[in-house]
């Protein structure tokens, strides 16, 4: 099967140190599809990563400084490059270790949005660092960013987050697919840009949900897989009644987002992205799944499918 992977930029740590070492471990789960026969797509997140470059330039910068302010496209693309490496390598040496002759490619790829899109007005994608709300006043006062609560963990500065309307390198993407080599593209969403004679990038977190959707959509995948911290999509998280849900129709999963019932900056966009795919794709499987429990989930042994109607 053709399988597209949405890997949790979370999931990868918020340093290099840290996310050489959790990649070893989301290398293994890759491969197991991989040595199953599965042809394997991968989009990852950035948040933590995007966050921690564009501050790494802030803390840099001052008047007298040579060190520019980096634009946030930029720091996207900048993100890919050093996420797909550590993947890329992690990926290649676990193949290497079970002896199998498949290549690994990541592809720096740019995600086209609408510049009328309502989220330029309405920033809501976190980016960056948990920090106190102390930290957080501080931030707002300093660099006139907009920073907002998640889901309890503490504050995080929140960007635009247009929807994907199309990915500019989709072609070759299918091309290195049709070779057998394992993909990692789209990263953190893929770089956002507008068309105008050419293609332009715009300030902006494209959330790599709803990337993942639209290119599994494009390559027609049979299955797209969300990897996150949990094993099942829940209900009533984090109460004494909460519910885990093996499978989720759509009418369901709408139900539930109209009703605020999934963290907005968490599991909201997940659900709201596996909607979109089985909309679009009614012989494809959408599951969010936990990263341990991946090849038992497209076996549907573990976590939660999401189903027509």
């Amino acid at each position: 099967m053709k399988i597209l992977v949405a890997l949790g930029g979370n999931a990868l740590g918020e340093n290099p140190t840290a996310q050489l070492k959790l990649v070893k471990h989301a290398a293994k789960s890759i491969v197991d599809l991989a040595e199953e026969g599965h042809q394997v797509v991968i989009v990852h997140g950035n948040g933590p990563q995007v966050g921690m470059i564009q501050s790494a330039f802030e803390n840099g910068h001052d008047v007298k400084s040579t060190i520019p302010l980096m634009p946030l496209p930029e720091c996207g693309s900048m993100s890919q490059g050093y996420i797909g490496y550590h993947l890329q390598n992690a990926i290649g040496n676990e193949l290497l270790s079970k002896h199998i002759d498949i290549d690994v490619a990541t592809i720096v790829t740019q995600t086209v949005v609408d510049p009328n899109d309502a989220a330029f007005k309405h920033p809501t994608k976190p980016i960056g660092r948990f920090h106190t709300k102390d930290e957080a006043d501080q931030l707002i006062k300093e660099l006139g960013i907009t920073m907002v609560e998640d889901s309890g963990r503490g504050y995080r500065q929140v960007v635009a987050s247009p929807k994907p309307i199309d990915i500019v390198e989709k072609e070759m993407i299918k091309t290195l697919i049709k070779s057998k080599a394992i993909v990692i593209a789209a990263g953190g969403g893929g770089i956002p840009v507008v068309k105008t004679e050419g293609y332009v990038g715009v300030s902006a977190v494209i959330d790599k949900d709803f990337s993942s959707a639209k290119l599994a959509e494009l390559i027609k995948a049979d299955v797209f897989i969300i990897l996150t911290a949990v094993n099942k999509v829940c209900i009533n998280f984090g109460k004494p009644e909460q519910k885990e849900l093996s499978t989720l129709t759509i009418s369901e999963a709408k139900g539930y987002i109209k009703n605020n019932e999934f963290g907005k900056g968490s599991m909201e966009p997940k659900v709201a992205a596996a909607v979109s795919f089985v909309e679009n794709n009614p012989l494809g499987k959408a599951i969010i799944a936990s990263l341990e429990q991946a090849s038992l989930a497209i076996a549907g042994k573990a976590g939660t499918t999401i189903t027509i109607d």
